[in-house]
């Protein structure tokens, strides 16, 4: 399986219409006819994906920092785990 085709996938939108066109021109019966092109936007999909996780977890060890620090304000806890 694959993401929905209808959001806009700017990395990937080649693959996306070449998939399309095969799967509108080639028989329903031809189960392999599209394969090559399934596992080319397999892959584009995966680069996609390994980008945009890298975009969202740039500043990750800063947040987890501070969700730790706002958690032990909340809780009243002066000491760390690992200090206690």
């Amino acid at each position: 399986m694959h993401p929905p085709l209808d959001r806009p996938h700017p990395d990937c939108q080649q693959a996306v219409e070449d998939l399309r066109d095969c799967h509108d021109t080639r028989s329903f019966f031809r189960i392999s006819a599209c394969n090559d092109l399934k596992s080319q936007l397999d892959s584009c999909f995966k680069a996609e994906k390994v980008k945009l996780l890298k975009v969202l977890n740039k500043n990750m060890h800063e947040k987890r920092k501070e969700e730790e620090e706002a958690w032990a304000d909340a809780a009243g806890h002066k000491k760390s785990f690992l200090e206690y």
